[in-house]
């Protein structure tokens, strides 16, 4: 007896301890969730088994997620750190430890279910005792139907719906970019036509749902393709090792989508768009190989996001004292000024962003996350990792890139230059894009403001936003 308890112990014990140095923020991927149900099943079963004992169904998976977890303890962000209060520190929680639940220790306490069945000997019951089994045996079907639909879910892979064309592309793929692979949507209807390279704004950014909802239109007039930035949507398995992730890396990462890109599609030159705080990465790609890109089209354009956040701060704590918003003053004044440490302290700013800048509220409603959690381009698993990658790459990743100031790195770009702004953009990073834009040099530059439109405003006013850069092709970018 004493062997088989020992080895009801080493199973989810010797799994927590491999799941947690190969996994450590549960399986991203849909081969890694299947394995973790499977695995999570068969130790489950064994434990189960060799106990002879329903109390198995609370100790293994007791068991792997102690030892998943003291052994992930170098993992950093919101969904592997200690749980957090607030709005982030539910959504963290809920798509970390709560999706890993459902693929590891959720299928951990079925299988231990059906292996004690399996081991006891039938027995006749009385009255209650029956009732109580059968309770219980309807619970765990209804448990095992969950881990099966869970199985299945993450199984299907993500679709993107075709594009009508003689010469159409539309598709779901991948490029490697160093060790790491990123995902990326290809999507236009002659494959002849120019290439437009779409970097997405915040970081773990994930937009497909959102640039084919409002973007179709430029399916016409380019061959678009969407990256999902390093720690998002179908690129969340690149998150790690995050000690390498710097916006020279994401740099880095654009050039290699761009080169892949240009050798797929005919050689020529690509067109850059990027959103917010993908472009500094993408700003970064342009200076250091020009050759690769026509145009550089910056809409949101950040230039020293930390001097953005400091003004935004003192905009918000004034809004809030006087609308008498004492909850909010109370949060911004504990926290003090930018910049922070943790994405948890930036909640309370990044919240309220749509009543303190009034104006843009209602336009900034159009695109996000909310959109990819539709998106068929997404699989379920992408789905329900999508805020847990936000936030991860948020807290790794922004203090890495918010002291970048454009205007002393980039004084120049050897490419033209065309900025997007909406008129109810934060004012202070409408200001600094002024500034940047003031001092840039550049073969051509132009800076559009589009009215009713605020920060996303590619999504907000995309007929506008449409327009404008098919007229740009159509013009002298065209030529460069």
């Amino acid at each position: 007896m004493t062997r088989r308890i020992l080895l009801a112990v080493l199973a989810p014990v010797a799994w927590g301890a491999i799941a947690a140095l190969t996994t450590p923020r549960g399986p991203l991927t849909p081969a890694g969730a299947l394995v973790a149900i499977g695995a999570g099943l068969a130790v489950g079963v064994v434990a189960g088994y060799l106990t002879r004992s329903r109390w198995a169904m609370a100790a293994t998976p007791t068991l792997f997620a102690v030892v998943f977890e003291v052994l992930r303890i170098r993992a950093v962000g919101p969904s592997v750190d200690a749980p957090h209060g607030g709005l982030f520190g539910v959504l963290a929680f809920v798509s970390g430890r709560g999706v890993h639940a459902l693929l590891g220790p959720l299928p951990m306490l079925v299988g231990a279910a059906y292996g004690a069945g399996l081991a006891r000997p039938a027995s006749r019951a009385s009255g209650a005792a029956r009732a109580g089994r059968i309770l219980g045996r309807v619970v765990i079907g209804v448990l095992a139907a969950v881990v099966a639909g869970t199985a299945a879910g993450v199984a299907m892979p993500a679709t993107t719906a075709p594009v009508a064309g003689p010469r159409a592309v539309a598709e779901l793929t991948t490029v490697d970019s160093g060790s790491h692979r990123l995902g990326l949507m290809i999507r236009g209807a002659d494959t002849a036509k120019p290439v437009l390279l779409f970097v997405p704004g915040a970081p773990g950014a994930a937009e497909r749902g959102a640039v084919r909802n409002h973007l179709s239109a430029l399916e016409s007039h380019f061959v678009v393709a969407t990256l999902d930035r390093r720690g998002g949507g179908a690129s969340l398995s690149a998150i790690e090792p995050t000690a390498t992730w710097t916006p020279e890396s994401e740099a880095g990462d654009v050039l290699a989508v761009a080169g892949r890109l240009r050798d797929r599609f005919g050689g020529g030159r690509i067109y850059l768009l990027a959103h917010s705080g993908g472009t500094l990465p993408a700003v970064l790609a342009a200076q250091r190989r020009p050759d690769l890109f026509r145009a550089y089209v910056g809409v949101g354009q950040a230039v020293h996001t930390g001097e953005a956040d400091r003004a935004q701060y003192a905009d918000t704590l004034a809004w809030a004292r006087g609308h008498r918003d004492t909850a909010l003053a109370a949060a911004l004044t504990a926290a003090g000024p930018p910049p922070y440490g943790s994405v948890h302290d930036y909640e309370p700013m990044l919240l309220a962003e749509g009543k303190v800048y009034a104006a843009g509220a209602g336009a900034r409603t159009q695109g996000g996350l909310d959109e990819s959690m539709r998106a068929p381009e997404y699989s379920l698993l992408d789905k329900a990792h999508l805020f847990a990658g936000f936030l991860d790459a948020f807290d790794i990743y922004y203090p890495r890139a918010r002291d970048i100031d454009l205007r002393a790195r980039v004084p120049s770009l050897a490419v033209p230059v065309h900025l997007i702004d909406g008129d109810a953009e934060v004012p202070a990073r409408l200001r600094l894009t002024r500034e940047w834009y003031a001092a840039l040099r550049a073969p051509a530059k132009e800076h559009v403001v589009i009215p009713g439109a605020g920060h996303r405003s590619l999504f907000e006013r995309p007929d506008r936003f449409a327009d404008m850069l098919t007229r740009q092709v159509a013009g002298s970018w065209r030529r460069s």
